[in-house]
Protein backbone atom coordinates (compact mmCIF):
# COMPACT_ATOMS: atom_id res chain seq x y z
CA UNK A 1 0.00 0.00 0.00
CA UNK A 2 0.95 3.57 -0.39
CA UNK A 3 -0.12 6.29 1.97
CA UNK A 4 -0.50 10.25 0.71
CA UNK A 5 -0.87 12.37 4.09
CA UNK A 6 -1.69 16.19 3.31
CA UNK A 7 -1.85 17.89 6.62
CA UNK A 8 -4.05 21.18 6.03
CA UNK A 9 -4.99 22.34 9.46
CA UNK A 10 -3.75 25.47 10.96
CA UNK A 11 -1.82 25.65 14.51
CA UNK A 12 -2.32 29.09 14.60
CA UNK A 13 -6.00 28.31 15.33
CA UNK A 14 -4.81 27.50 18.87
CA UNK A 15 -8.13 25.27 18.56
CA UNK A 16 -7.91 21.33 19.72
CA UNK A 17 -9.45 20.63 16.44
CA UNK A 18 -6.13 21.80 14.80
CA UNK A 19 -4.14 20.01 17.27
CA UNK A 20 -6.14 16.71 16.96
CA UNK A 21 -6.00 16.69 13.17
CA UNK A 22 -2.16 17.32 12.91
CA UNK A 23 -2.32 14.27 15.77
CA UNK A 24 -4.03 12.20 13.47
CA UNK A 25 -2.10 13.11 10.28
CA UNK A 26 0.86 12.07 11.80
CA UNK A 27 -0.20 8.72 13.44
CA UNK A 28 -2.04 7.50 10.54
CA UNK A 29 1.91 7.90 9.09
CA UNK A 30 3.28 6.13 11.82
CA UNK A 31 0.63 3.32 11.47
CA UNK A 32 1.64 3.09 7.58
CA UNK A 33 5.29 3.04 8.07
CA UNK A 34 4.79 0.96 10.63
CA UNK A 35 3.29 -1.54 8.31
CA UNK A 36 6.31 -1.24 5.63
CA UNK A 37 3.89 0.72 3.32
CA UNK A 38 5.09 3.66 1.15
CA UNK A 39 3.99 6.68 2.86
CA UNK A 40 4.73 10.47 2.14
CA UNK A 41 3.42 13.48 4.53
CA UNK A 42 2.75 16.88 2.85
CA UNK A 43 2.51 20.41 4.89
CA UNK A 44 -0.15 22.20 2.49
CA UNK A 45 -1.73 25.57 2.80
CA UNK A 46 -1.69 26.78 6.65
CA UNK A 47 -0.77 23.52 7.78
CA UNK A 48 2.85 24.46 6.25
CA UNK A 49 2.89 26.20 9.45
CA UNK A 50 3.04 23.03 11.23
CA UNK A 51 6.67 22.09 10.87
CA UNK A 52 7.98 24.89 12.96
CA UNK A 53 5.70 24.17 15.94
CA UNK A 54 6.20 20.09 15.69
CA UNK A 55 10.18 20.59 15.41
CA UNK A 56 9.81 22.54 18.86
CA UNK A 57 10.93 19.69 21.76
CA UNK A 58 8.81 20.88 24.20
CA UNK A 59 5.73 20.38 22.11
CA UNK A 60 3.37 17.55 22.80
CA UNK A 61 4.40 15.71 19.14
CA UNK A 62 7.55 16.72 18.84
CA UNK A 63 8.36 12.88 19.49
CA UNK A 64 5.83 11.39 16.91
CA UNK A 65 6.73 13.99 14.57
CA UNK A 66 10.30 12.71 14.98
CA UNK A 67 9.25 8.89 14.58
CA UNK A 68 8.12 10.19 10.76
CA UNK A 69 10.03 12.51 10.13
CA UNK A 70 12.21 10.30 7.41
CA UNK A 71 8.46 10.05 5.49
CA UNK A 72 8.09 13.90 5.33
CA UNK A 73 8.36 14.67 1.72
CA UNK A 74 7.83 19.16 2.40
CA UNK A 75 5.92 21.96 2.47
CA UNK A 76 4.11 22.99 -0.47
CA UNK A 77 5.62 26.56 -1.69
CA UNK A 78 3.18 28.31 -2.63
CA UNK A 79 1.61 27.98 0.41
CA UNK A 80 4.93 28.39 2.50
CA UNK A 81 4.88 31.80 1.05
CA UNK A 82 1.21 32.67 1.53
CA UNK A 83 1.15 31.62 5.20
CA UNK A 84 4.52 32.82 5.98
CA UNK A 85 5.77 29.51 6.62
CA UNK A 86 8.76 29.44 4.02
CA UNK A 87 11.92 30.82 5.62
CA UNK A 88 10.97 28.60 8.66
CA UNK A 89 10.41 25.21 6.61
CA UNK A 90 13.86 26.09 4.90
CA UNK A 91 15.82 27.20 7.81
CA UNK A 92 14.54 23.91 9.49
CA UNK A 93 15.81 22.05 5.99
CA UNK A 94 12.11 20.63 4.78
CA UNK A 95 11.87 20.14 1.24
CA UNK A 96 9.71 22.82 -0.83
CA UNK A 97 7.54 21.84 -3.29
CA UNK A 98 6.47 23.37 -6.63
CA UNK A 99 4.82 20.37 -8.56
CA UNK A 100 2.09 22.24 -9.91
CA UNK A 101 1.98 25.74 -11.21
CA UNK A 102 -0.97 27.71 -9.85
CA UNK A 103 -1.48 31.69 -11.12
CA UNK A 104 -0.37 33.93 -9.15
CA UNK A 105 1.55 31.20 -6.84
CA UNK A 106 5.33 29.97 -6.80
CA UNK A 107 4.29 26.54 -7.54
CA UNK A 108 2.30 23.87 -4.93
CA UNK A 109 2.14 20.42 -3.74
CA UNK A 110 0.64 18.18 -6.09
CA UNK A 111 -2.74 16.23 -4.91
CA UNK A 112 -3.15 14.85 -8.40
CA UNK A 113 0.72 13.36 -8.69
CA UNK A 114 0.30 10.97 -5.71
CA UNK A 115 -3.60 9.55 -7.03
CA UNK A 116 -1.93 9.06 -10.39
CA UNK A 117 1.30 7.01 -8.83
CA UNK A 118 -1.81 4.80 -6.80
CA UNK A 119 -1.41 6.52 -3.29
CA UNK A 120 -4.18 6.57 -1.44
CA UNK A 121 -4.34 10.52 -0.02
CA UNK A 122 -6.07 11.60 3.51
CA UNK A 123 -6.82 15.40 4.40
CA UNK A 124 -6.25 16.57 7.83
Amino acid sequence: MKAAIFVLSDPKSGGEEALGRVFNALATAYEYKQAGDTTSVTFQGAGTRWVAELSKPEHPLHALFNAVLDTVAGVSCGCSDVFGSHEEAENKGFAIIKDLAIPGTSGVASVRKFVNDGYQVFLF
